[in-house]
């Protein structure tokens, strides 16, 4: 069950899209703030404040969700794969990697951290997903991007889409989080219904459900902060 306010979102949403759009808004305090259009598309960032959780003691958790909507359609993706998805990614244009490339790293942990850090996400034929830690060390899994699993039988094409639409919650040191769950050319309806399901799936992870649950925000890339749980 949601415990969040549906008119405080349907608001903190209008705010976050009219200052997205240039205009002025008024924000906690009273305080009138001037939007600006900008050259990108803003992510809209849920953020969350965690409490009664002690990252030392408890058991961190971790868990992914696919959202309804993709909230970051440009994100990059990388097929790290066997012939005939190499192949099909060339066909769709996207980034790819052979077993071969990615011996030319040899290990070097620079140079594979700047590789991580180029894509979003990547993707593995099933093949191959074994021999990834083996070649490239724990590097992608440290920075959280460890390959999703791509069979034989998948659509390369739908399976990238699966992939941008998840979005993946990871308890680390520290009880503050935060993740894009949506954009502002979304429309109202489906940011808040973006929220809504990340936020229910947050909660379901979490050991006290709600109770541990201290505050959660939303916010465009450039925009000011709208508590939407307090």
């Amino acid at each position: 069950m949601s415990k969040l306010n549906s008119e405080l979102l349907s608001s903190s949403i209008a705010d976050i899209l009219a200052f997205s759009k240039g205009e002025k808004i008024t924000v906690k305090g009273g305080e009138v703030k001037q939007g600006k259009v900008r050259k990108f598309t803003e992510t809209i960032e849920l953020q969350i404040t965690l409490k009664n959780y002690d990252p030392a003691r408890d058991k961190r958790f971790s868990g992914t969700f696919r959202l309804p909507v993709v909230p970051r359609p440009k994100s990059s993706v990388c097929i790290l794969g066997n012939q005939k998805h190499c192949e099909k990614a060339d066909q769709l244009g996207v980034d790819k990697m052979t077993i071969d490339d990615l011996k030319k790293f040899n290990k070097n942990k620079k140079l594979i951290k700047k590789f991580s850090k180029k894509y979003d996400n990547f993707l593995a034929s099933a093949t191959l997903i074994k021999q990834i830690p083996r070649i490239l060390g724990p590097g992608l899994t440290k920075a959280g991007k460890f390959p999703t699993v791509l069979d034989e039988t998948d659509n390369l094409q739908e399976k990238i889409e699966a992939v941008k639409a998840t979005i993946k919650f990871q308890m680390k040191k520290v009880v503050c989080m935060s993740l894009a769950v949506a954009n502002v050319e979304m429309s109202p309806a489906d940011i808040a219904l973006n929220v809504q399901l990340s936020v229910n799936f947050l909660v379901s992870l979490l050991k006290k459900n709600w109770q541990n649950v201290k505050v959660l925000y939303i916010k465009s890339s450039m925009g000011p902060p709208f508590q939407i749980f307090f």
